[in-house]
């Protein structure tokens, strides 16, 4: 295995992936789950007369395909938080000096704090984390050990559960 990887993992990363991605880091990551596949599948690989550098480029297209899906996901998620935030910052903007206001009140804060108590943990640790510590999405997932993709997911999931108590919440 460890052949392998030393044969092609560097043909692999700079013929196949990186003319695909800019970002190193993907990269890297495709490519170590390319041969963590193939790995796993070596039983099963065929030579049919090709180099077996074919089988593990069509591995890590695919593996780059699912990537770039999951990263379509993550988006459309991060666009739907977007969405549902949307009327509150258009009324944020309408309303600075009130919101302000509201923001300093104690009341408030109870309020926000007994509504983060009825959701999961997980979601309220991440809604403290964004938006009660202001850490930016990176800095979240790794606190939360999670892929960025993954964690847009849980925050967009967050602040659905936490509006529903909101609004119910007396």
């Amino acid at each position: 295995m460890a052949e392998l990887y030393a044969v092609f993992a560097p043909v692999i990363y700079g013929q196949v992936l990186m003319p695909k991605v800019l970002d190193e880091s993907m990269a890297e990551d495709v490519l170590a789950d390319t041969f963590v596949t193939a790995f796993g599948m070596l039983d099963k690989f065929e030579s049919r007369g090709l180099s077996m550098f074919f089988w593990l480029a069509r591995i890590a297209s695919n593996k780059l395909t699912d990537v770039y899906r999951k990263n379509a996901r993550a988006e459309k998620a991060s666009r739907e938080m977007e969405r549902l935030l949307r009327p509150l910052l258009d009324k944020q903007d309408q309303q600075d000096t009130e919101i302000i206001r509201l923001l300093d009140s104690e009341g408030l804060r109870k309020r926000i704090r007994r509504v983060l108590k009825l959701i999961r943990p997980r979601y309220a640790k991440a809604l403290e984390l964004r938006f009660i510590q202001g850490l930016d999405r990176k800095e979240c997932a790794r606190r939360l050990e999670l892929k960025i993709g993954t964690f847009d997911v849980l925050l967009l999931r967050s602040l659905r559960a936490f509006r529903k108590e909101w609004i119910h919440e007396p």
